[in-house]
């Protein structure tokens, strides 16, 4: 059973270097209030903020921060947008042939033979015109 760490407290502190580190990626009106601070592993932590941002209802803004053993200063190793609890996700991407129903396959079916009949009539008109213009040179 893996242990959980424990939350370094010089990082969970750095609310700050956390929140700077979001700005270099997005604008300040969308970074909104500190969700919390999360250990990930020792000296390790990421730092969560509600995102402001249209289309990312439930979505976090995160900064991850680490240091050295007996190291003060904070260092960013990653900051980006993750979803929060309740988020609104895109279901999971099924293939065409696998979510594809009978009825749909019939319409289909159906759709391909009134194109190609539509098809096969202008070419036999376009075929008749020709061979009336034919006709009419000849005489």
């Amino acid at each position: 059973m893996a242990r959980t760490p424990k939350l370094d407290a010089a990082l969970a502190a750095d609310v700050d270097r956390a929140r700077a580190a979001i700005l270099d990626i997005a604008p300040e009106e969308q970074v909104g209030e500190h969700v919390g601070a999360f250990a990930d592993a020792e000296r390790l932590v990421t730092h969560r903020f509600r995102a402001q941002l249209d289309g990312y209802a439930g979505w976090d803004w995160y900064a991850t921060l680490a240091r050295v053993p007996r190291g003060k200063a904070a260092t960013v190793c990653e900051v980006g947008i993750l979803p929060g609890t309740g988020a609104l996700l895109a279901p999971e991407w099924v293939p065409w042939s696998e979510r594809v129903n009978a009825e749909e396959l019939a319409e289909q079916r159906l759709l391909e033979a009134a194109e190609a009949a539509t098809a096969a009539e202008a070419v036999q008109t376009a075929g008749d015109s020709d061979g009336e213009a034919r006709d009419a040179t000849a005489r």
